[in-house]
């Protein structure tokens, strides 16, 4: 069959392929480890689960505004603006199934064919999926392992040209697990500025910071009228499965996401939000104690990676990813993901699957249980002695 051009770029995520991989062997009867899916593997907290339900019950399963209930867009606003010290308006906020439309749809909605988006690499595949779809044009910029996987400055001024229109960032980071300092986001937005280009900012995992903090760009000066902030419940609120995510931009562009939503996916679940609602203005001991969590498994599992001969992980800041370098054993990422998975019984993703500057590197998530952590350490490091 002929298909349009405008797909022929894209590809299967690594994460879901490796996942096909281990669960074809879990059929076979092996013992597989997963440390491939970027989820929380805590259930959705028992209080936000509980008002999805009651929502149901209630009959609200009916059609809703195409940008979201008013209640969500408001505390949503609300809550954002106050964790960041920023005023957002309930406006400017637009809810979509899941944040991974709010990264698309707006590149739509700015984009003419052919203009450039900078984007992080190694980064979420998605990003360059989406600038593809969009009709622009990728230009990757590579993270510095040795500044924390902080965004390479001189690599991105390089890497302007005239058809800059949108530079793309994520922090904390996936694969990474690394922060962008407020240096480092004030010559971003210096340039944006210059350049007159937006930012996308992707901040899905702001809420899963373990020292310090992870600013964002909008707070930047003269960066409230062009940031889109794009966030979601998946990872803060384990979920992922609810597909309920939250963008804020400018009035404008959120006047133009109402139609995009209105003519793509139509609405987001009213029950679907009213958890949401509920996990916004509701307690948030949860919140805090699964960050406490993910901070000790952290520490656990950089520290069995570290000590494995040939390995070195730097400390991740954020997210719930380690992003272990490995380029001494001389193997590809893939090949050497492959022989864990097959020798060890652990499912890791190839560096690789996240852009060609991921070569060289492993993503474990450390979003499971401290016993299969130092277990899938401790089998790594057997598989690796015998290369």
């Amino acid at each position: 069959m002929d298909f349009a051009k405008r797909i022929s770029h894209l590809r299967a995520e690594g994460a879901y392929a490796v996942l096909a991989r281990a669960q074809a062997l879990e059929a076979q009867g092996r013992e597989i480890i997963h440390l491939e899916i970027g989820q929380p593997d805590f259930a959705t907290y028992p209080h936000v689960a509980m008002a999805g339900v009651k929502a149901i019950a209630m009959g609200q399963t009916r059609y809703n505004p195409p940008a979201g209930l008013p209640a969500l867009r408001e505390a949503l606003a609300e809550d954002a603006g106050r964790r960041r010290g920023i005023e957002f308006r309930a406006g400017q906020v637009v809810i979509a199934p899941g944040t991974k439309p709010l990264l698309l749809l707006p590149m739509m909605a700015v984009l003419e064919p052919g203009d450039e988006v900078i984007y992080p690499d190694p980064g979420f595949p998605s990003y360059e999926a989406a600038i593809g779809l969009a009709g622009g044009v990728p230009v990757p910029v590579p993270l510095l392992e040795e500044q924390g996987y902080d965004l390479d400055l001189e690599a991105l001024e390089g890497s302007l040209s005239p058809r800059t229109r949108m530079i793309l960032l994520n922090s904390p980071g996936n694969p990474t697990g690394g922060i962008h300092s407020r240096q480092t986001l004030a010559r971003v937005a210096e340039l944006a500025r210059r350049r007159d280009a937006w930012v996308l900012s992707d901040e899905i995992y702001a809420r899963l910071v373990y020292e310090g903090e992870a600013p964002s760009i909008a707070q930047m000066p003269g960066m409230a009228e062009r940031t889109i902030i794009a966030d979601g419940f998946s990872k803060t609120y384990a979920m992922t499965g609810w597909r309920l995510g939250f963008a804020i931009m400018p009035e404008p562009l959120a006047e133009k996401m109402n139609l995009l939503l209105t003519h793509s996916v139509g609405c987001t679940a009213t029950f679907t939000q009213m958890a949401g609602l509920e996990a916004v203005r509701g307690p948030q001991d949860a919140v805090d104690a699964v960050v406490a969590e993910f901070r000790r498994r952290r520490d656990l599992i950089v520290a069995g990676l570290n000590a494995i001969p040939g390995v070195r992980c730097p400390m991740p800041m954020g997210a719930f990813y380690a992003f272990p370098n490995i380029r001494s054993f001389g193997r590809s990422s893939s090949e050497l993901a492959e022989t864990l998975l097959d020798k060890a019984g652990v499912a890791v993703l190839p560096g690789s699957a996240f852009g060609r500057n991921g070569e060289g590197y492993l993503r474990l998530t450390y979003a499971n249980s401290t016993e299969n952590i130092e277990k899938a350490v401790a089998k790594m490091a057997a598989a690796l002695a015998a290369l």
